[in-house]
């Protein structure tokens, strides 16, 4: 198969603590992502508070599918990067979630990833799969910085606290 390739950026007004405590916790991915669920039974070392370490794998259900995702390098504020395990539309799934905090404030988010579709799927999930990733890098820069998420990001400082197209 042929790896294709996705990658996505958006801004926030968050700071990165704020984003980074969203990509730790997978209870948090279906309030600020299409996803429609975290599927505890089906993940494997999840942390109880909510701060997973590499190793973990994690099962998230978007309408009838179930993929398995486990983290593969987590560099606190900085870079999340995990790696499909289970996907009945990919193989050789790889990505990251790279945060930089913006001069003035902010977090400059990008997020890409490679994998191979299956055959027959390939145009259709590129576009699929870019579309879907803007929309969870989208999500993740306003949640951030959504007003409520404010005044507790400032507790998880210490790692664990639009979108385009490049």
């Amino acid at each position: 198969m042929t790896p294709q390739s996705y990658d996505v950026t958006a801004e926030s007004a968050a700071p990165p603590a704020a984003v980074w405590a969203l990509l730790l916790d997978p209870r948090s991915w279906p309030s600020w992502s299409p996803i429609d669920a975290l599927e505890t039974a089906r993940s494997a070392g999840l942390s109880p508070d909510g701060r997973d370490g590499v190793g973990a794998v994690r099962a998230f259900r978007t309408g009838k599918v179930v993929t398995r995702e486990r983290i593969t390098a987590l560099e606190p504020d900085r870079r999340f990067a995990y790696e499909g395990v289970e996907n009945p539309q990919m193989t050789g799934y790889r990505a990251a979630v790279e945060l930089t905090a913006r001069p003035g404030g902010g977090t400059r988010i990008r997020w890409r990833g490679t994998y191979s579709a299956r055959r027959g799927m390939r145009r259709l999930f590129q576009w699929y799969l870019r579309r879907f990733m803007r929309t969870m890098a989208a999500g993740l820069a306003a949640h951030a910085a959504a007003p409520e998420r404010a005044a507790g990001s400032a507790r998880h400082r210490d790692g664990g606290a639009g979108g385009s197209e490049r």
